[in-house]
């Protein structure tokens, strides 16, 4: 299941693969970056090496797509062997959390419609993986799987686009004079599933501000996204990527979709 920020993982092997890559490239690498929880990420002058750790499944295409964006929308891929990608390294490298929201909305819609692609291999539908994460969910005591499991059937979801699959503010950083996104975990979905990650995004936003995610959700529907799938999808991948945000993401769906008291 997607990581939160407080989890941490062994990356002893993907230090050891990112090494070997490096000296099959005869790359220099420096310190790794602190907040890489998964992955092995280090710089490599210009560029950057990443390995992820070998139990990350959601990123197992993260190259491919890479590959296929090939620098719109996305840092360019330069160079791969197995698991280990060298990518483009963003310089300066600050995220949309330090601009106003309406200008960081305005750039990240831009990207997601250069990075929506109707692709199919390598690439898998993410609906084989969403049991299993609301079954985990439900298991830590998430109070909104019932209402996900509703909403899923009543979506019936496509896999007809390759979304980012973890797509927010912090993944997304400035290259020189443009905004690049990083860290793909690259599905086939509906293009709306990759909202809700924007939605609760900076990491200190708890969609407490119901305007401002009321504009972000507008400015997305007026690309031509559905504004109750995104709502729905909200609800889904927060039961099992923010639980203890219910009460706000409850408040996104319309009435007649809320559950009845008892």
């Amino acid at each position: 299941m997607e990581d939160s920020p407080e989890q941490r993982f062994d990356l002893s092997a993907a230090r050891a693969t990112a090494l070997a890559a490096a000296r099959e490239w005869g790359l220099e690498l420096g310190d790794p970056f602190a907040l890489s929880n998964v992955s092995y990420v280090a710089p490599a002058g210009h560029a950057v090496l990443k390995v992820a750790w070998e139990g990350d499944d959601e990123s197992l295409h993260e190259g491919d797509a890479l590959a296929l964006w090939d620098g719109d929308g996305a840092v360019r891929l330069l160079r791969r062997s197995g698991r280990a990608l060298l990518e483009e390294r963003a310089t300066p490298g600050d995220d949309l959390s330090a601009l106003a929201d309406d200008e960081a909305t305005a750039i990240a819609v831009d990207l997601a419609i250069r990075l929506w692609r109707r692709v199919g291999s390598p690439f898998r539908p993410v609906t084989s993986e969403i049991p299993r994460w609301l079954d985990r969910a439900e298991r830590e005591g998430s109070e909104l799987v019932p209402l996900a499991r509703e909403l899923l059937v009543e979506l019936d979801p496509g896999a007809d686009w390759l979304v980012h699959g973890d797509f927010h503010h912090h993944n997304i950083l400035r290259l020189g004079e443009r905004f690049v996104a990083i860290d793909p975990k690259p599905y086939l979905a509906d293009r709306e599933y990759d909202l809700p990650a924007f939605l609760w995004s900076p990491m200190d936003n708890r969609m407490e501000d119901r305007a401002q995610t009321e504009r972000r959700i507008a400015a997305f529907v007026a690309t031509g996204l559905d504004d109750f799938r995104i709502r729905a999808w909200t609800v889904i991948r927060g039961a099992y990527l923010r639980p203890d945000y219910a009460d706000q993401i409850r408040a996104l769906l319309p009435t007649h979709h809320l559950p009845r008291e008892h």
